[in-house]
């Protein structure tokens, strides 16, 4: 008998998930990943379900008509099947499911948990009312495989019948909910806050007195245009430190013409091109961000949690499969003042950067409206508390 079964929908839900597994211990866990395989619970659940696949649009199929016919024929509709085929079998046997993610991963926990004849809770951290407030339903049509992201749509508030609790990601985003009538929302905090640790490591023998400039490619294939870029970019800002938050193997590195890549170990690499440096840190997420000053980013949650410990965020748009530039767009109205969203030019980016650096009103702007929509954290050990309680287990 498994007492919780955690199903995901992306890399980002994952990480929330796998913290989630963190504030349950003592219980029996599985996990049901619904995008690449869930490396990320190994170590955290007893058992990871489902097919494990990772399809070539890691997750964004409704980007763009090539990621979603380059899915199709890498089996997306066979691996539908097949996790839809892992919820029914999981129902038998657990005693309660969280669902962490969007209508799709809702649905599968709504089988799973038997139509809520045993406990479900939906942990929601993509819509959010900051998306699409002030813009007219004209304006969010022209977006249409946007649309769905962006607001709770009438299939998801259909099955919030099933669940026992709705935890949002920001306050408006619960004030939309309720006057949806979906009395049972709540904000109880910035779950992708919590999933951000204390510092993994040391950067004493690393940082030189610079301002830290952090470099967050993401974990996608839009690394392969945004790290060149970013290099590119750093060149031109020789008073910040450069630091990437690289989430690869250093073999995988893409390198601006004219750079080299000498790994120190297999967590540290050093970029070069004549007199400039640039770190790559495997593992030191966490380590860079509390050292980070300005930050330059292609990545969904990083950005937001960046953003969410005080850093400025500058960001361009890619040609995918993740950070194009509807999703960067829409980021930029979700963190506000707390990103600022250029073209894809090193001398854009640099220029956005020294904004940061030198308008100290505009830095102030972007810290307070970071913090604002991206915190207070807290949110994962009330939820588990929660799902204990449903279980009847002691808290």
């Amino acid at each position: 008998m498994t007492d919780v079964l955690i199903i995901s929908g992306g890399n980002a839900e994952d990480l929330i998930g796998t913290t989630l597994a963190q504030h349950l211990p003592g219980l029996r866990l599985a996990a049901l990943p619904l995008v690449g395989p869930g490396q990320r619970y190994e170590g955290h659940v007893e058992r990871i379900l489902g097919p494990r696949s990772q399809m070539p649009s890691g997750g964004f199929p409704f980007n763009s008509l090539e990621n979603l016919l380059a899915d199709l024929r890498a089996g997306f509709l066979w691996e539908v099947a097949r996790q839809v085929r892992a919820a029914q079998l999981a129902r038998r046997e657990v005693r309660a499911v969280a669902v962490v993610g969007d209508a799709y991963a809702l649905a599968i926990g709504v089988l799973a948990s038997d139509w809520g004849k045993k406990p479900l809770f939906h942990l929601q951290p993509q819509v959010s009312h900051y998306y699409w407030a002030g813009r007219t339903v004209w304006e969010r049509l022209k977006q249409p495989n946007q649309f769905a992201a962006e607001d709770y749509m009438f299939y998801e508030r259909w099955m919030h019948r099933f669940v026992r609790a709705v935890y949002v990601r920001d306050k408006p985003s619960e004030e939309r909910a309720r006057a949806l009538g979906l009395h049972k929302a709540r904000f109880v905090g910035g779950m992708a806050m919590d999933t951000l640790g204390p510092p993994e490591r040391e950067l004493a023998g690393i940082l030189d007195g610079r301002r830290v400039l952090v470099l967050l490619p993401g974990t996608r294939a839009d690394v392969r245009f945004s790290l060149p870029l970013m290099l590119q970019a750093a060149t031109l800002l020789p008073e910040l430190q450069p630091l990437v938050a690289w989430a690869g193997e250093f073999t995988q590195v893409p390198l601006a013409e004219g750079w080299s890549l000498s790994p120190l170990d297999e967590q540290t690499a050093v970029a070069q091109q004549g007199p400039h440096q640039v770190w790559l840190l495997r593992n030191a997420f966490s380590a860079i961000l509390h050292a980070g000053y300005v930050a330059v980013g292609t990545a969904g949650t990083a950005n937001e949690q960046a953003a969410g410990m005080g850093i400025p965020v500058v960001a361009f748009p890619t040609p995918g499969p993740q950070y194009i530039y509807p999703n960067a767009l829409r980021q930029s109205r979700l963190l506000g003042k707390a990103l600022r969203l250029v073209e894809a030019h090193p001398e854009k980016v640099a220029e956005a950067v020294r904004v940061f650096l030198n308008d100290q009103r505009a830095r102030e702007e972007a810290r307070r409206e970071g913090l604002e929509r991206n915190g207070p954290r807290g949110a994962l050990p009330k939820i588990a508390a929660e799902i204990r309680s449903a279980l009847g287990a002691q808290v």
